[in-house]
């Protein structure tokens, strides 16, 4: 019988939906508070982090996540926290990620555009040579933060453009941020090349996610979980292939599911649905990536085969060019085809 931990931990794989600031390990979080320490409710005890984690619904999660942003005070801090993140990513096989990044956030704080954009794009290319992943950068608007947010974090984009970004998206609450309000920034961002990514239907309806795809433009889907909910808006997803990046863990975390047990991937798989696996934020959800799809695996009832069709799935939903995809699709297959039974 196949040992699944094993299994998954050796599956090249693709992350597609993990954040930035939200990948900060417990010892770099640790570090950070230390730094700035009688200045942030942060603590700077590796161990007493699990309880400040301990996340009491959504609005809670934001409060504490922007808390730690608050940590990031410098250029220095920005790369530091970058090549940490694709080091722990590399080491559960990510061959390559797009990561969700909030410069309004950094740049709100006093780092300037441009050398937020200098720091992430030193530390790619590093983390490239060091580890051997490719990053690419979703740059998204903090919703709470109102169109003043997306007004700049559209100027960064569009002036700074850094080598590494792909994409633009939509974070942070949704209810009581209608998606529509964002529709002007996400045409002149799709004008300019980039791809719409913005989260919907994670803590909301079915309706936020037509919101997103009828006026943001929506090519993939962050959570999306409420689908499962609309049988019309399941088939349009699926007819398109309209992928949603789904995370499992994280849902339950912020309460946005009740129990694991009561997760609608499976109905969303059922329907057909290009379903990916992500880990969101994961030191901040006590998960990772691999213990994603050991989740995603007990959920859908599934071995190495449907795992690294979950994986196939993520290279399909990603960003990349046909030559690139069809190089990691490539290796995802001699895995399970090497991989022992």
């Amino acid at each position: 019988m196949t040992d699944l931990p094993t299994f998954i931990a050796g599956l090249p794989k693709v992350e597609l939906h993990v954040h930035h600031v939200g990948s900060a390990s417990p010892r770099i979080v640790a570090e950070l508070a230390a730094r700035h320490e009688g200045r942030s409710p942060v603590p700077a005890d590796p161990a007493a982090l699990a309880d400040y984690f301990a996340f009491r619904d959504f609005a809670h999660f934001i409060e504490v996540y922007l808390s730690v942003v608050d940590l990031i005070r410098d250029p220095e801090d920005v790369w530091i926290l970058t090549h940490e993140v694709a080091r722990e990513l590399a080491r559960q096989q990510v061959r390559y990620a797009e990561l969700t990044v909030t410069p309004y956030s950094h740049v709100h704080r006093g780092i300037p555009a441009p050398a937020f954009c200098e720091a992430i794009e030193d530390a790619r290319k590093r983390a490239e040579a060091d580890f051997g992943i490719e990053l690419r950068w979703c740059f998204d608007i903090p919703g709470e933060a109102g169109l003043p947010a997306a007004e700049e974090t559209l100027r960064i984009c569009l002036e700074e453009r850094p080598d590494g970004l792909v994409s633009f998206g939509l974070g942070g609450p949704e209810i009581g941020v209608p998606r529509p309000q964002f529709k002007p920034y996400f045409d002149q961002a799709r004008a300019a090349g980039l791809r719409s990514v913005p989260h919907a239907g994670e803590t909301t309806g079915p309706q936020t996610v037509w919101d997103a795809l009828r006026d943001l433009g929506a090519e993939r889907i962050g959570h999306g979980i409420s689908a499962a909910d609309d049988p019309q808006l399941l088939a349009y997803l699926a007819e398109r292939q309209i992928a949603l990046e789904v995370c499992p863990t994280s849902n339950v975390r912020t309460r946005a599911v009740a129990r694991i047990e009561d997760h609608p991937l499976p109905r969303l798989v059922a329907a057909g649905v290009l379903v990916t696996i992500n880990s969101d934020d994961p030191p901040m959800f006590g998960t990772t990536l691999n213990d994603e799809y050991a989740v995603a695996a007990r959920l859908l009832g599934v071995g190495p085969d449907g795992l690294a069709a979950l994986a196939r799935n993520a290279v399909t939903a990603s960003f990349l060019d046909p030559t690139a995809k069809q190089r990691l699709a490539g290796e995802i297959d001699a895995y399970l085809a090497t991989a022992p039974r």
